[in-house]
């Protein structure tokens, strides 16, 4: 064969490979701002350089929805799918989008009531008041452990620790029973809240690791260090739904300890820029409220193991909040308020 000939064939081949151009698909959200809120308006469309498409459809977490919708959908992250048909075969393809809250977080403070002595030897994961008597979860392999307290003296009535091979982290209380959890394990115990006899063990589900825990005296509500709350059955503990922690422009994740108060949860963060509380509507993920907690960090013991604030209970006798941290010497006996 002629060599030139032979370069001529080649060089139409790939001329022709070039040519054709790939299929591409991509769903457009054409949205009005930056940031998608609930009850925004959206036009979809699916953007292509193939003219067969045919039966295009839109669902959103797999309901069907029009190409011009109204958002009405669990804040944080859903999923958008066009479905359509080439040539008879059919297509799919996801997209995810945020949706955030249409709530500006109101802005709170605190004032302290009282200080008291904690001890400083405690990483602090869960705290709750039944009655007059602190209950206290502690973390780090090793040191973990169950405390009973009197807080205003800040003496030990009871305390159990656990095997070194689990890392304790929230805990909340429903009657006679506390409720404990560990950090990796996927695992919790549920213990008789006088004596702290181990009375059942749980596992986790679908939540990735165990953070703080608090309740509404019908159900159990579990963080896990992402953007979740879960809500589960204290009878069994099962997880029967769960929340994404969003303010108007943001997910918040590494929620960390738990409280419920005035049917809101009220949570910490971990390790964020300033000391910080979030006050959580529980049915939503709505963030309605953003408590500034600096200067309280300052007004302990300053040393090298010293961490963040963790730990939040409401006392309903007393009507006010109580907070301390990771190896803090003072428990802080406060009022929040609107800023």
């Amino acid at each position: 064969m002629n060599f030139k000939f032979l370069i001529l064939i080649i060089s139409f081949t790939l001329t022709s490979c070039v040519s054709e151009k790939t299929p591409t698909y991509s769903i457009v959200v054409d949205k009005k701002s930056e940031f998608l809120n609930n009850g925004d308006k959206i036009k979809l469309k699916l953007n292509s350089n193939n003219n067969k498409i045919e039966n295009l459809t839109f669902k959103l977490n797999q309901i069907e929805i029009s190409n011009d919708y109204v958002l009405e959908t669990k804040l944080g992250e859903n999923i958008i799918q066009a479905s359509f048909k080439i040539d008879n075969k059919t297509y799919t393809i996801n997209k995810k989008i945020n949706v955030f809250s249409d709530i500006v977080p109101k802005l709170y403070t605190y004032e302290i009531v009282n200080e008291y002595k904690h001890d400083i030897s405690s990483y602090t994961q869960g705290l709750e008041f039944d009655e007059n008597i602190l209950y206290e979860s502690t973390g780090q392999y090793g040191y973990s452990t169950l405390k009973k307290i009197e807080f205003k003296t800040g003496k030990v009535l009871k305390k159990l620790f656990l095997d070194k091979s689990y890392f304790g982290e929230g805990l909340t209380i429903i009657k006679d029973r506390i409720f404990q959890l560990t950090w990796k394990k996927k695992i919790g115990f549920v213990y008789e809240k006088d004596n702290f006899e181990l009375l059942n063990s749980f596992n986790y589900e679908n939540s990735i690791e165990g953070w703080g825990l608090c309740n509404d005296g019908q159900h159990i509500y579990k963080s896990d260090g992402t953007e979740k709350i879960w809500k589960l059955d204290p009878k069994t503990m099962k997880e029967i739904s769960s929340i994404n922690v969003v303010t108007n422009n943001k997910i918040i994740n590494k929620i960390n300890e738990l409280e419920w108060y005035n049917n809101k949860i009220y949570a910490n963060t971990y390790q964020f820029n300033k000391e910080v509380g979030l006050i959580i509507d529980p049915k939503t993920g709505t963030v309605e409220g953003v408590i500034d907690f600096s200067g309280l960090k300052d007004k302990v013991k300053q040393h090298t193991n010293l961490d963040v604030l963790n730990g939040i209970a409401y006392n309903k006798i007393r009507k006010t909040f109580f907070v301390t941290g990771k190896y803090w010497d003072k428990l802080f006996e406060i009022k929040i308020f609107e800023n």
